[in-house]
């Protein structure tokens, strides 16, 4: 059996957590399965890096930033294959460029359009464990970029894909996927199996997890993904197409706190004038999420919509250098707020849900400032310091905390 394994940056932060993981992945040869495993970078490394790199300008360009912090994923697969060797077994670590995984030319959130296998069979047939770098590819150019943050599940669903693996195992430091985040709700529980579409949607509006593209990635090559937690051995939750998560109402609920508020003001009321707005953020690479558009006066009208907070320094600086190409008075930008989703394949055939959300939202005294629906997710924007409570709140509300 080919298996595919991916350990986060906590799981690999200390040396003895590098050798706890080695030992689990001796389990698996021991047991006569053909392993590759991707590592993200130590701990705070890649924090630590940025750090760094901000030390020395304040405004680095994004090119030179993928250059420095894949150096993280580099040391991580060295480190884990000089301690399996250490142990007695044979192991090579690999980067971008030795695999190779290809990506577009985009520097900071680059997307995997292609990966090598050659040099990965021929490691396998060898009798080689193969630690790859996670969150890494190389561009046309051949420059190094990287895949976005959490980009290293992509890169392991990526090459579950591309090996055609028997298994793809994803170790987070939590059990599996909770019907709530467990740091804010104490009776959060643990899902046996959940779909992509569900998934999708609780890694795109905050659930830590997984990454949503690696879940847009296993929806798209049918990769089932097994999340499980590298401190602790227990069963996980399987992320796959046929769930029965998808007969349930609701499966979670997540909240995202990099979010920021943008809102251009007194923009004139006539076609083309918000295309113009998003087609100048889009050009940027800045992705917008929730959108509310209101009717203001002299035929002018106020559009505000959320972005990720790290993007909303860059967006409003792009809006306020072409303030009179779009004829607004001004932006504005609030950063204290969050966003908390609802989610469910049943929702959208089960009326009432969002009226319970709102009144759950009612009763613990959160007020709602924008609101977003899709066939499967009610997202609502709060202020920051209302999370905890709102997410208690909604979980509690629609007692996700009972099995169904």
């Amino acid at each position: 059996m080919l298996i595919v394994k991916k350990y986060g940056g906590s799981s690999v932060a200390t040396p003895e957590r590098v050798r706890n993981v080695a030992r689990q992945i001796i389990e698996d040869v021991e047991a006569g399965h053909r392993i590759v495993v991707v590592l993200s970078a130590q701990g705070k490394t890649t924090d630590q890096l940025l750090a760094r790199a901000r030390e020395m300008n304040p405004n680095p360009s994004r090119r030179e930033l993928d250059m420095l912090i894949s150096t993280g994923e580099q040391q991580s697969v060295a480190l884990m294959a000089i301690t399996l060797q250490s142990m007695g077994y044979q192991a090579v670590s690999l980067n971008a460029f030795q695999v190779p995984m290809y990506t577009n030319k985009v520097y900071g959130s680059a997307r995997l359009e292609r990966i090598g296998t050659e040099r990965l069979e021929a490691e396998l047939d060898c009798g080689n464990v193969v630690l790859v770098t996670g969150f890494q590819g190389i561009n046309r150019y051949e420059d190094v970029t990287t895949l976005g943050r959490g980009g290293s599940d992509t890169t392991a669903v990526a090459l579950a894909a591309a090996l055609h693996a028997d298994r793809c195992q994803i170790y987070t430091d939590v059990e599996g996927v909770y019907t709530a985040d467990p740091r804010y709700v104490k009776n959060a529980r643990k899902l046996a199996e959940i779909g992509y579409d569900e998934m999708l949607e609780l890694a795109s509006t905050g659930a830590k997890v997984l990454h949503n593209r690696c879940v847009e990635m296993a929806k798209k090559y049918n990769v089932e993904i097994e999340v499980l937690s590298s401190m602790v051995k227990a069963t996980g939750t399987i992320v796959k197409e046929d769930s029965l998560v998808e007969r349930m109402m609701v499966s979670g609920v997540a909240a995202d706190k990099n979010v920021a508020r943008i809102s251009v003001m007194r923009i004139p009321d006539r076609p083309g004038k918000a295309f113009s707005l998003f087609n100048l953020l889009s050009q940027n690479d800045i992705n917008v999420d929730i959108i509310l558009q209101s009717i203001g006066h002299d035929g002018t009208k106020d559009i505000s919509f959320t972005v990720a907070e790290d993007s909303a320094d860059e967006a409003v600086a792009i809006l306020q250098e072409h303030l009179g190409q779009l004829e607004a008075a001004e932006v504005t930008c609030f950063k204290d707020v969050a966003k908390v989703s609802l989610v469910g394949a049943g929702m959208v055939s089960n009326s009432g849900i969002a009226t319970q959300m709102f009144e759950a939202l009612y009763n613990a005294h959160v007020n709602i400032r924008m609101i977003s629906t899709s066939e499967i997710k009610i997202s609502v924007l709060i202020d920051e310091d209302q999370v905890e409570e709102a997410v208690v709140a909604i979980h509690d509300q629609f007692r996700l905390y009972e099995k169904k």
